[in-house]
């Protein structure tokens, strides 16, 4: 399997976590690195956004902890996963490194949520490799493409703020400007692993969020599957649930009005309430 690890497990038993370790794989060419928790049920893998390392995402890792294997992904490009030379960020090579990870991993049907970014992959990877998969969770994803609007953000925004990681200027309060919402913790975080993301990474994958298509993935779908939409932010409006309740009925929709783009950071209870009740 090649991979290596860090481990937490000889005091997670006297600790409040359900984080085990966090170790790397080498899948489709690259290093990739992940957390786990939990380490009990059902197999996981969570993809987060375009500008979220693992790690940013690990409360949300602590509670899906208590009831699946949870596998949390650096994608390509962010955190301590490989950023190759001259590096291809298209949905397809994406789709091909989450699905590598797993395989590498021997997990057999498992879960998958996907967030934003990694909602799109996680749609492209079931129409490349759906046979492992037994439920699918898109989790707000830009719904951008050829022939439609633009993403919500453009690259100024992601890039500056990462520059400002990497300078040492991203502090809490800095953060909270754009996310008044979250704890401390989370902003704290953020700013601790915000520099890791890649510009290039970053420029690529914007491009694809606003060239690649992904309605045509969502009909070919075929195991269970929810779309969570949040109510603000604007990344997914009501004329586009109504298309995809066109194109792929079989996809259920829960809408958490009171939600920002960055749902479980705004409402981790909501969040779990909608993503552990479909799952289980």
């Amino acid at each position: 399997m090649g991979s290596f690890r860090y481990s937490n497990e000889d005091c997670a038993a006297t600790m409040n976590t359900t984080f085990i370790f966090g170790g790397h794989v080498r899948a489709n060419g690259i290093r990739q690195h992940y957390l786990r928790y939990g380490g009990k049920g059902q197999p996981l893998v969570v993809i987060p956004g375009i500008t979220s390392p693992a790690m940013t995402w690990g409360f949300v890792g602590e509670r899906l902890g208590e009831q699946f294997d949870t596998y949390i992904l650096d994608t390509r490009g962010r955190g301590l996963s490989e950023v190759p030379a001259n590096a291809d960020y298209s949905l397809d090579t994406y789709a091909k490194d989450a699905a590598d990870f797993a395989d590498a991993l021997g997990l057999k049907q498992y879960l998958l949520v996907g967030h934003s970014m990694g909602a799109r992959i996680a749609a492209r990877m079931s129409t490349l490799y759906g046979t492992p998969l037994h439920k699918i969770v898109l989790v707000d994803p830009p719904l951008s493409g050829p022939g439609r609007r633009p993403y919500v953000k453009d690259l100024a925004f992601y890039l500056d703020s990462i520059h400002e990681a990497r300078a040492g200027l991203a502090d809490i309060e800095r953060i909270r400007r754009t996310y008044p919402s979250w704890t401390d913790e989370q902003l704290r975080t953020r700013g601790e692993w915000l520099h890791t993301c890649d510009d290039s990474a970053i420029e690529k994958s914007l491009y694809g969020l606003n060239n690649e298509d992904i309605f045509g993935d969502l009909p070919k779908i075929l195991v269970p599957t929810l779309l969570l939409v949040a109510g603000k932010g604007g990344v997914i409006d009501q004329s586009d649930i109504n298309e995809i309740r066109e194109v792929a009925p079989s996809i259920k929709t829960i809408r958490i009005d009171h939600c920002s783009h960055m749902i479980p950071f705004d409402d981790l209870e909501a969040f779990l309430a909608a993503v552990v009740g479909f799952l289980t």
